[in-house]
């Protein structure tokens, strides 16, 4: 039996191979090789108005692009900066969170929930930082440090940390204090937070083991 025609399809074929080397943001890797695809067709388009038949043509616009593991390591640096992206949202989602965490645990420990204000200063300045680098004039006019993507990934991985066990701390303290609900709740935004970030750091990290 013969093979369906999509894996005929030369140019079928080469995006299905990027998109298998491309690891991190699903959004972010689908989008990039769609335009690759809609370039593959532009080129075949060409090739096929100067009288190429439309199989060679496909052939010749992959050869024009290059092997996959050519393109694949500059596919995997902007996805790199694209999660970095992400990831500096995340932090700015989980700031205002820690605030309310830290302003919730301050009222059953005192100066003790300090940890949580520092926490949300980090995620803050984080954020501010990375998307200021990665997204605004300065990125713009001097281009995006290529060490961006891997601080930003162990910064919020650490911070991150920081939640996990600030979540932990604040459940364990809830059951010794009379403003256990205060601490239950105070916990919780600690929990989701964690959640929030950690996610986008485990993709952070995934896409810097691949980019190289």
């Amino acid at each position: 039996m013969s093979a369906p025609q999509q894996f005929r399809d030369p140019l079928l074929v080469y995006t299905a191979q990027l998109r298998a080397a491309l690891p991190g943001p699903a959004r972010a890797a689908s989008r990039m090789v769609e335009e690759i695809h809609h370039g593959l067709l532009d080129a075949t388009d060409a090739y096929v108005r100067e009288g190429v038949p439309r199989t060679d043509a496909a052939h010749r616009a992959v050869r024009d692009f290059g092997p996959v593991a050519e393109l694949a390591p500059e596919c995997r640096r902007e996805l790199a900066l694209a999660q970095t992206r992400q990831t500096s949202r995340a932090a700015a989602l989980c700031a205002p969170l820690l605030l309310v965490c830290w302003a919730l645990a301050r009222t059953a420990l005192g100066a003790a929930a300090a940890p949580l204000a520092i926490l949300a200063t980090v995620s803050a300045l984080l954020a501010a930082a990375a998307l200021t680098a990665t997204g605004g004039p300065a990125a713009r006019r001097f281009g995006v440090p290529e060490a961006l993507p891997r601080l930003v990934a162990w910064t919020g991985t650490g911070a991150s940390a920081g939640m996990a066990a600030a979540t932990l701390v604040l459940s364990c303290t809830a059951a010794a204090t009379a403003h256990w609900p205060l601490l239950l709740l105070a916990g919780a935004l600690s929990a989701a937070s964690h959640a929030v970030l950690g996610t986008s750091v485990r993709v952070s990290r995934r896409c810097l083991t691949h980019a190289g």
